[in-house]
Formats: structure tokens, C-alpha cells, sequence
């Protein structure tokens, strides 16, 4: 039988691009090799943004001109239009509290406060945090699009709605190493918001859905770290305001 080509394409590219952004976008690679080579700093900070840099270049740029210079696809079929944004802004703000109150509740945990930010000093520094955080978003951007863009609007012509578990997969995979509640999540996680994503016909929601996520954690976690505070009830949320102030 003949198989779809932009199916095919879509599907050995995003697991090509997944390697070269673990070999190529590797933060050591970045710090023994590129930064000694181009007189680069070789901080964590910006072995860092090496990371989202890639991230952002090979989940997004790279697929975005596959799908217009190779098989000739508009913005919206592409998934890059505004979609259904009213649906989109609805679900947006009924999601954003109920993110804020669960980071909350996980940041109390040893584990997420050993592991979020990633980049420890953010924890110490608010200037670098917020750079962090800024390149970050490109780093999301990257991401969200290279399963719920590329891998979901270049497969529904064939796979229908099954693509919404195919982009699942590779998502739910790559948590392996995350702390076990948050693994588990991703794999729920990845269907949502693949579902959510072809119900509204844009990948642009789950681009702020992921990244408020990942902020308010890393923000309570390095709240938590500076101030000591633990808990997580209304009370201990006072206290960890008034330690900070």
C-alpha cells in the first residue's frame, strides 16, 4: 500500500529533531565545546539559553518551514492561526487559578523544590530568573509546537483523531526523569491539551497553559527556597509573603 508523504516526513522529522535537540542543544555541549571555540560565557545561564534556543529553533522554525516550503501549508492549516480564541480565552482563564493553587500545593514538595528552577541560580538572583523565565517561553514555544503543531496538524488528514494520542506518546516519554506526579500527569496532560488544541485549531493555547505552569512552580519553589517556608494552606502562603517582604 502507498503510504501519506507528509505523514511520513512529519513523523520521522519530529523523532530526528527530538535527538538533534538532545546532542545539538545539550547544555554541556555548550559549555566544553561552543563556549571555549566562540569566546562565548560559558555560565549556566547561558548554557541554558543555548538549550531553549535549540529548543525553540528545531520544535518551531524548523517544522513551521517544512510544512510551508514542503508540502505547501497555510497558517491556519498549520495551526498557527487564531483558531476558536474565544474558546481558547475561556479555558485559559479558568485554567490559570486552578495551575497557581496546584504548583502551590506541589512546590511544598522536596522533590520539585530540589528540581524547579532548573537553573539554580534563579533561585538567588530575580534578574536571572526573569531572563530564565523569558527565554524560556521561546523554549515553549519550541516545544508545544513540535507535538501539538507539527506531529498533530501533519498527521489529522491521515490519522484523524488519533492523532491527538500518536503526539501524546513521545511527550508523555520524554518526563521519564521528572518527579513521579508530574510524569504520570504528562500523560493525561499530553492528551488535553492535544484535544484542546484540535478543538480550538491553534497550538497557540498551549503555549501560555504550559508556561504559566512552569512558572508559578519555579516562582514558589524559589520562594520557598529563599524564605524556608513550608505548607501548603492559606496560612503558610501569608507567612512565606511576609518573609519575603
Amino acid at each position: 500500500q502507498s503510504l501519506d508523504r507528509r505523514t511520513v516526513v512529519v513523523l520521522v522529522t519530529a523523532a530526528v529533531l527530538v535527538i538533534l535537540q538532545m546532542k545539538f542543544g545539550s547544555r554541556r555541549l555548550y559549555r566544553v565545546e561552543l563556549a571555549p571555540i566562540l569566546s562565548l560565557p560559558s555560565t549556566e545561564l547561558f548554557a541554558w539559553a543555548w538549550w531553549f534556543i535549540m529548543q525553540g529553533t528545531l520544535g518551531f522554525i524548523l517544522p513551521v518551514l517544512i510544512l510551508k516550503f514542503g508540502f505547501s501549508q497555510s497558517v491556519e492549516e498549520m495551526g498557527l492561526g487564531l483558531g476558536d480564541w474565544k474558546l481558547a480565552g475561556i479555558i485559559a482563564a479558568l485554567y490559570v487559578p486552578i495551575v497557581i493553587i496546584g504548583t502551590w500545593v506541589l512546590s511544598d514538595g522536596l522533590a520539585f523544590q530540589e528540581n524547579y528552577p532548573h537553573l539554580r541560580e534563579a533561585t538567588t538572583s530575580w534578574r536571572t530568573f526573569f531572563i530564565y523565565q523569558a527565554l524560556f517561553l521561546f523554549y515553549w514555544v519550541g516545544w508545544e509546537y513540535l507535538w501539538r503543531g507539527f506531529v498533530l496538524f501533519g498527521t489529522k488528514h491521515t490519522l484523524g483523531l488519533y492523532a491527538i494520542f500518536v503526539q501524546a506518546l513521545p511527550f508523555a516519554v520524554l518526563h521519564y526523569a521528572k518527579p513521579l506526579p508530574e510524569a504520570l500527569l504528562s500523560v493525561v496532560g499530553g492528551v488535553l491539551l492535544g484535544a484542546l488544541v484540535w478543538r480550538t485549531g491553534s497550538f497557540w493555547i498551549a503555549v501560555p497553559i504550559h508556561w504559566v505552569q512552569m512558572f508559578s512552580l519555579d516562582l514558589f519553589s524559589a520562594l520557598r527556597i529563599r524564605t524556608g517556608v513550608s505548607g501548603s494552606g492559606i496560612g503558610a502562603f501569608v507567612e512565606l509573603i511576609r518573609s519575603f517582604f
